[in-house]
């Protein structure tokens, strides 16, 4: 059984990502995710005007009379959400938290899915793998995606982003749309990333509060590392130490955006204090206008 206020949460997204996947990204996701090709569908007598390289020399040498081979899209995919959901995801300076943003993020795009018929899974990782939810069609599906994400409660603290990459590729072996959503504030995981851009169609979804990028003037504050329990205290008044803090994320932004270029991944950079379907739109427009030329 689930509390009504987490069931109130669940319905309110369900109504509210299905609105947006109909106003905001009705036609979007099905244009820039295309299936694994043409797959054989029958074969049937010439006409003319059919293309003769379709023709199907066996049959027509069987039959005596020229038939073609017909090919239809395979157009179903396999979507999977690779879900960092470490505590320095628990930090919020907004109205939501990133783990918040992360799981709604996954409710619009898993909902985008399903409307073109294709299957969705789960993959949620701290610096172990904390859950795995098999690829599968339909809303109740979705929906129990919904529900584990907002539901969820670590069991671990630090990041691994290598294992989680590690275990997609382990327990999903054809090729997949894979939207890997963390805050990237971990290092050391290039290797995997690259190896995963190779085999699947992957997406970084990086996620980011702005108070990473910079901080108000408010005197002394004490900061603690979500994942490794340090304290830090910093004198916020300081107008130098307040350039340095936002140069140190800013640089880290760059870098970030450096590493998946250089690797060709795209990237959807969402600000948790900004409209994320804005940040969606722009990244699926931006993706077809690539793929036509």
């Amino acid at each position: 059984m689930i509390s009504r206020d987490l069931a109130k949460k669940i319905r309110y997204i369900q109504i509210y990502t299905s609105k947006t996947v109909n106003d905001a990204l009705a036609g979007e996701y099905a244009s820039v995710f295309k299936g694994r090709g043409m797959e054989f569908n029958e074969v049937r007598p010439y006409r003319m005007g059919d293309d003769i390289r379709s023709i199907d020399w066996n049959v027509t040498a069987r039959t005596g009379e020229p038939h073609v081979k017909l090919f239809v899209e395979e157009r179903e995919l396999t979507v999977v959400f690779l879900v960092d959901l470490s505590a320095s995801g628990a930090f919020g300076s907004t109205r939501k938290i990133k783990n918040e943003v992360a799981a709604e993020i996954c409710a619009l795009l898993a909902f985008s899915a399903i409307k073109n018929n294709d299957k969705v899974g789960l993959i949620v990782f701290t610096d172990r793998i904390e859950m795995f939810i098999p690829p599968a069609k339909g809303t109740t599906h979705v929906l129990r995606l919904i529900r584990e994400l907002l539901e969820f409660t670590p069991r671990e603290t630090k990041t691994s982003i290598s294992a989680g990459i590690e275990y997609l590729a382990r327990v999903i072996t054809r090729r997949c749309v894979v939207f890997l959503i963390s805050d990237f504030l971990e290092q050391d995981y290039e290797k995997s990333l690259a190896v995963l851009s190779k085999k699947h169609d992957l997406i970084a979804v990086s996620i980011t509060d702005p108070r990473e990028i910079t901080l108000p003037d408010v005197g002394l504050i004490e900061l603690e590392d979500a994942e490794t329990g340090e304290l830090i205290l910093i004198d916020t008044s300081s107008r130098k130490i307040r350039n340095k803090y936002e140069k140190m994320g800013q640089d880290r932004t760059r870098t970030l955006k450096k590493l998946f270029r250089s690797m060709n991944v795209d990237q959807i950079d969402i600000m948790t204090h900004r409209d994320y379907v804005v940040d969606l739109v722009r990244f699926f427009k931006t993706r077809e206008r690539r793929l036509q030329r």
